[in-house]
């Protein structure tokens, strides 16, 4: 998308889906009108703190980088705090309402945000936007708090697949799969070498990952706006088309490893890259975690296409910052932002990061591999873009998927109950 700015549009313009339905094909050009021209960073004086939850080795170093070379501008300094990933999104709401909270943190844009924002939690950026030049309209969109404020800062998305090691793949003699039926038969060849064909990684504090499970047999089956739907309570999770999408699931359930629900998606990595699993459906987040060495070896593959008729539609994450209403260094806080939205900034991230994430700054380059290419590609195609489970709903309907869905890996045949119970927990987060 990069050489070919008609892609890179067409993927904004689905970035705004979660947030404002889907826009035909012949308003997308609209979609890229912006505010006004980008001028130089000037920091103003003062220090302002990062609370990061970027606690994978590569993904520190950049945000460190990051913070470092605003630092070296002169003027304003930034701080970084790393917590671990999990630790940060259970303590989130506390951060917020303290008396003293951190000055801006990392996180991602959706109804999660707009939640804090009604309570006055959130700082409004506004006036950073109107330095921030060419950017999409539907990422200032996503950015928004659906009350006309912009209270999120877009810095990177990336895309979620079935990653694996090509070395491995060679070594088994097997190729990527182009349907459901090709991917069975990958797992059945995969399990007959004595390879656990499916990671997961569901374990420990990481339960989440099973939602991408969800997410795509969702959106595959039954379409992105339907997905959007249930996750917004306005379908329930114990209707029947919901409950087609486990059929196909519970086809792939003896091809997953047994450990998957045991170990967190860190262990599940390990695994992978050790040649014990074939493949994880994944973010390309995963790949902070790995060697470097390994980078060039990782390959991915599209989640399989189950119905052609459903329009295609790709978990398309966006990451960035939003900052605390209370902090007491509002000029340092939007100087701060307004080097992270430059291209500089994203360059200098994903050169100390994997390089497996892709910019938002319309003028900013990517590592240009043919892995985050692919990825790139993969996303401009798709019809629809989906964030995630939580960010498409809220972190509060999080736990109802995780009890949900890893007690139907377990236990698939209480399907029934397993519906209607998640359907009742669900209905109690969202009354609330």
């Amino acid at each position: 998308m990069t050489s070919a700015g008609l892609s890179r549009r067409r993927f904004l313009r689905n970035a705004s889906l979660a947030g404002l339905g889907a826009i035909g094909s012949s308003s997308f050009l609209a979609a890229c009108a912006t505010s006004a021209n980008s001028g130089p960073v000037k920091q103003a004086a003062g220090a302002v703190t990062v609370q990061s939850n970027l606690s994978s080795p590569e993904a520190k170093k950049a945000i460190e980088a990051l913070a470092q070379a605003f630092g070296a501008k002169g003027g304003a300094t930034a701080t970084v705090n790393t917590v671990a990933s999990e630790t940060f999104r259970t303590q989130l709401p506390s951060y917020l309402t303290a008396a003293n909270p951190p000055d801006t943190f990392t996180w991602y844009p959706g109804s999660l945000l707009s939640g804090y924002a009604r309570k006055g939690l959130l700082l409004d950026v506004g006036d950073v936007w109107q330095t921030m030049g060419d950017y999409s309209a539907a990422f200032r969109a996503l950015s928004g708090d659906g009350a006309g404020h912009q209270v999120f800062i877009p810095t990177s998305y990336y895309w979620w697949g079935f990653f694996y090691r090509k070395s491995n793949f060679a070594k088994w003699g097997v190729r990527p799969p182009t349907n459901w039926t090709e991917f069975l038969a990958l797992c059945e060849t995969l399990k007959g070498k004595g390879i656990a064909p499916i990671g997961l990684g569901a374990g420990g504090n990481t339960p989440w990952t099973a939602s991408a499970w969800f997410d795509y047999l969702n959106i595959r089956i039954n379409g992105a706006p339907f997905h959007r739907e249930l996750l917004a309570g306005k379908q329930r999770f114990d209707d029947p088309r919901v409950k087609k999408i486990f059929d196909p699931w519970r086809q792939a359930l003896p091809y997953f490893d047994p450990n998957g629900t045991a170990i967190a998606f860190q262990d599940a990595t390990t695994v992978l890259l050790q040649g014990r699993t074939g493949m994880v459906l994944t973010g390309t987040f995963f790949a902070d975690a790995a060697p470097k060495d390994a980078l060039d070896d990782l390959d991915f593959f599209q989640f399989p296409i189950l119905d052609p008729a459903v329009p295609v539609a790709e978990e398309g994450p966006t990451d960035g910052f939003f900052a605390s209403a209370r902090t007491p260094h509002v000029a340092e806080v939007k100087e701060w932002f307004k080097y992270v939205a430059t291209a500089e900034a994203q360059e200098l991230y994903i050169k100390n990061s994997s390089g497996t994430v892709l910019p938002t700054n319309p003028s900013a380059k990517d590592n240009g591999t043919p892995l985050v290419q692919k990825g790139r590609k993969m996303l401009a195609d798709a019809r629809e873009i989906t964030q995630f489970f939580n960010r498409d709903s809220s972190d509060a309907l999080q736990p109802t998927a995780d009890a949900a869905l890893i007690r139907f890996i377990q236990k698939p045949n209480e399907l029934d109950s397993i519906l209607s119970d998640w359907q009742t927990a669900a209905q109690k987060v969202w009354q609330s």
